[in-house]
């Protein structure tokens, strides 16, 4: 057996003789120093100023067509002759970086920084770019890279002397909201399609409520005239809303008609580990063609969702998502007295629905798969009460803001709060649940909104997470 030597305490080892509690940070930045020396040395000797080092070097970057990154655009010098060198910079203020799609992409460049690549191999043609940071090519870093025989490469800076068209930007931005307006006032939708729509079960011989769910790919449109792949529930972004109460016994059937395998999870449901849906190791996949039945007695509230497991990376942002709602009505924290504020003791909300946050994917930034100006009015008197449920199936945070009217924080993924608390704006992570109560208590179109500001607007004008409340 090895000797073991007991460690001695800091406070018996002797101080080193001449020692300072600065003496061996000094010595470290010493010896760093003298190495720094050593180096610079060598390269002088050499002549070295590290023009051979590759994509990002000031040489290679010297012929190259300039393209630059910002908040939130790809801008430059983008038609190209084959083969040119990109000089992609950062000259926002948060990190980017640009990918061309299916050839190529640069690293993440923080504010400042930049990096050269090549569009060697890239035959003659239009190429879609764009930053795949989440929530940045929804907000306008989208662009097209042409590669053209005829072109030459300009390395001016393309925004030398270019101011914004302001007038442009104004027109823009009240041109956005247009066809919210024309949505209010007429009361139709303007687009195809609305998710989250309770359904309703099926009775099973043996006293089950069954609800099937169809896994499918879709047609969707985000808004107006923006339709895109999306993977669905019952054909609809969010998939259907399941409402029961505490006590009933609940059946899900997943009938898949997914070109690949999948599976269900019930995101902050009580269930038997047989039906976590977390395949393999809970059960098979469920593969194209098959069916699959999830059940679970309810026996406590909860405000929970519904997504697959398998390959959720690429499902759930792509639309494939909804809500469990059980008993949810009974986390109302009713009769009390709140920061001085007293909840009715017999309150009934005209409203209690759900609202779904996304940002990624086919869908993107949205609001229950929509985006602004696709999402829904909501239409309430003054007086009302009204409960909502926001839900975050994306991949960021996302602030959500109601204007004029203070959200009460009555319960966190679906458990009541001992200690509600009112907010003006609801800080909602990946993943998490917030139950939110207020009052509409003055008339007018007040805004509801994601507080990244990036999230519902970009330089054409509002778009993706933004609605608002119409109170008469």
């Amino acid at each position: 057996m090895s000797e073991v030597t007991e460690a001695t305490p800091d406070s018996q080892r002797p101080e080193p003789r001449g020692s300072n509690p600065y003496s061996m940070l000094l010595a470290i930045l010493g010896g760093g120093v003298a190495v720094a020396l050593v180096i610079l040395a060598i390269g002088l000797a050499t002549g070295d100023d590290g023009g051979d080092g590759g994509g990002t070097s000031e040489e290679s970057s010297g012929d190259a067509a300039s393209v630059v990154l910002s908040e939130f655009a790809i801008d430059g010098n983008l038609v190209v002759p084959p083969g040119a060198d990109l000089a992609v910079q950062n000259s926002g203020t948060q990190i980017h970086n640009m990918v061309i799609e299916g050839d190529g992409r640069t690293e993440d460049l923080a504010a400042g920084d930049s990096e050269t690549i090549s569009t060697e191999g890239l035959a003659t043609g239009d190429y879609v770019v764009y930053c795949d940071i989440p929530g940045h090519r929804e907000a306008g870093m989208e662009s097209t890279l042409t590669i053209d025989e005829g072109a030459e490469v300009s390395t001016e800076d393309p925004h030398a002397g270019a101011n914004p068209d302001f007038a442009q930007l104004d027109s823009d931005m009240l041109d956005s909201f247009q066809p919210f307006v024309d949505q209010v006032t007429s009361g139709e939708r303007n687009t195809e399609g609305a998710g989250a729509g309770e359904i309703e079960p099926v009775i099973d011989p043996d006293g089950y409520k069954r609800f099937d769910l169809v896994a499918e790919i879709g047609e969707w449109e985000v808004e107006p005239g923006r339709v895109v792949e999306a993977w669905t529930f019952n054909g609809t972004v969010p998939g259907p809303t399941i409402r029961v109460n505490v006590g009933d016994k609940v059946r899900i059937r997943l009938v898949n008609k997914m070109p690949l395998g999948t599976d269900i999870h019930l995101h902050g449901i009580r269930k038997e580990n047989e039906f976590d849906g977390v395949a393999p190791l809970t059960q098979d996949l469920t593969m194209q063609g098959d069916t699959y039945d999830y059940e679970f007695t309810a026996i406590e509230p909860a405000v929970a969702m519904y997504h697959p497991h398998a390959h959720g990376y690429l499902a759930i942002p792509n639309g494939m998502w909804g809500a469990v709602l059980v008993s949810s009505d009974s986390l109302l924290p009713r009769g009390e007295t709140v920061s001085g504020v007293e909840i009715p003791a017999d309150l009934q909300p005209v409203r209690e629905d759900v609202m779904v946050l996304n940002d990624a994917g086919t869908i993107g930034l949205s609001l229950n798969g929509k985006s602004f100006p696709a999402t829904e009015p909501y239409e309430f008197n003054v007086g009302d009460w009204a409960a909502f449920h926001y839900y975050n199936e994306g991949l960021q945070i996302h602030p959500m803001h109601l204007h004029q009217f203070p959200q009460l924080v009555y319960a966190k993924d679906g458990i009541a709060l001992d200690q509600p608390y009112w907010a003006d704006t609801v800080n909602v992570a990946p993943g998490e649940r917030y139950s939110v109560l207020f009052q509409t208590a003055r008339p007018g179109v007040w805004v509801w909104h994601c507080h990244i500001l990036n999230h519902a607007e970009r330089e054409d004008g509002m778009f993706g997470m933004v609605t608002a409340l119409v109170v008469n």
